[in-house]
């Protein structure tokens, strides 16, 4: 009997960590499949022009690329295109997962944010940003950095 009630109260717990409305405001189903570079970076053209575009939970750069199983891969993709706001070469680490969302693009019907923080010579507070592997959107750069020299 105990194991029964120790396994209800499990459940319940895990079902409500995820709530079943999404909080992100830029997911767009219809933005354009992402294209590799020959440098296996993503193209990107856009900037953003949003302060919350990528340094907002629920304004997340949204990477999604073909599956989800190839999350590292995705992230350095968008993360090795970009540079510091003047070219600077930047440097990134995973910091930690959060977030939980309803997504139908993942085997548990939710789906995280990565949080990174980059960093660059010269620059005064390292920045984070938050990206999302299981949704579209149109990918931009985040205001304040800029795009990597070829």
């Amino acid at each position: 009997m105990k194991k029964i009630a120790l396994f209800i109260v499990l459940l319940i717990t895990v079902s409500s960590c995820v709530s079943t409305k999404s909080t992100l405001k830029n997911v767009d189903d219809n933005a354009p499949d992402l294209v590799l570079k020959k440098n296996n970076t993503f193209a990107i053209t856009l900037f953003s022009i949003d302060k919350k575009y990528g340094y907002d939970p629920d304004y997340p750069v949204n990477i999604f690329f073909q599956n989800t199983r190839n999350e590292a891969l995705n992230e350095t993709r968008f993360l090795n295109a970009l540079a510091g706001p003047n070219g600077e070469k930047i440097t990134y680490n995973r910091l930690e997962t959060c977030c939980p969302f309803p997504t139908k693009r993942s085997d548990m019907g939710a789906g995280f944010l990565n949080v990174y923080e980059l960093k660059w010579d010269g620059q005064k507070k390292p920045v984070k940003l938050y990206l999302n592997i299981y949704e579209k959107g149109i990918l931009m750069v985040p205001m304040g950095l800029s795009l990597k020299k070829e």
